[in-house]
Order: C-alpha cells, then structure tokens, then sequence
C-alpha cells in the first residue's frame, strides 16, 4: 500500500477533520480484500470501532460523489494502532527517541529497509540509529514508515 495523492487527500482530511478527528494519513493498494483506501484516524482519547463507524459512513457518501478512485475498492477506517504508521514530518518529531521502522523508495547504503530509533528530525530528513550506525534518511524517499514497539522481554 502506498500513501493516498494529493487529489484523494483534499477530500478525505478535510472531512475527516471537519467531524472533529485528527487526520492521521490514508494508504491505497492491493489488500486482502482488493483495493482498498485505508483512513487513519485518531482523537486525543483515542477511538473505538463507533467513530470509525461515522467516519466510514461520510467518507463513503463523499467519495462515491467525488469518485477519486473510479471502480470497486474496500474503505476502512482505523485507528492508527500501536505501530502508528508516520506520514508527515510532525508525526517524526512526535515520535524522536522510540523505535521506528522505514522502508525507502531508492536503497540508501544498499539497503531498503532500517529499524532503529529515530535520533533527530531536520526540516527535509531524519536520522536514525540502527545498530550503533547513523542513518540520515530524506522524507521524499520515504516508502513507508511507522512505528516499531518493543515490549517487555524485548518481544516486537
């Protein structure tokens, strides 16, 4: 799955948005179930199945008007879970200090995926340590990132 186009995004957050949630960010791609647009959402408190229910219900309406997508795909409305997929730069800067995990679009030093804690975050990249080695990676070839937790006993 990859990040939603700046076309489907001009329709989905400010819906979103306009219900009160935050926007946490869309993924579109081939699923279990086929294509599908998944919506992350999020409140302070957190949310249950009944606000995905809402948002569901009005993107559904808005979407079927608006027709980004064109043909037959699945929407889901989710939470961004414990590995809260980090879609902009500010979603970085909240998360400085954990364990995050990235894939890139173009390999850096021959590689396409780094798992480590996110060190710093500059105004057009990261940095990260994975095993004790620096890894400064630049947000425009972010595949794909989001959380990676560690749990006691060191289990992920």
């Amino acid at each position: 799955m990859q990040p939603v186009s700046h076309e489907i995004k001009a329709i989905v957050a400010p819906v979103v948005e306009g219900m009160g949630f935050e926007y946490v960010g869309a993924l579109l791609g081939q699923a279990s179930g086929g294509l599908t647009l998944r919506v992350y959402i999020d409140l302070p408190d957190g949310i249950d199945v009944d606000h995905c229910g809402l948002v569901s219900q009005q993107l559904s309406s808005v979407l079927d008007v608006d027709d980004p997508i064109g043909g037959h795909y699945v929407l889901e409305v989710s939470s961004p879970g414990i590995e809260r997929p980090l879609f902009v730069p500010s979603h970085f800067e909240d998360h400085v200090g954990q364990r995050i995990k990235v894939r890139v679009v173009i390999p850096v030093e021959g590689r396409r995926r780094f798992t480590g804690e996110l060190i710093a975050v500059e105004s057009d990249s990261f940095e990260m340590d994975v095993d004790g080695e620096r890894h400064v990676l630049s947000f425009a070839n972010v595949e794909m990132a989001n959380l990676s937790p560690v749990f006691p006993g060191g289990k992920r």
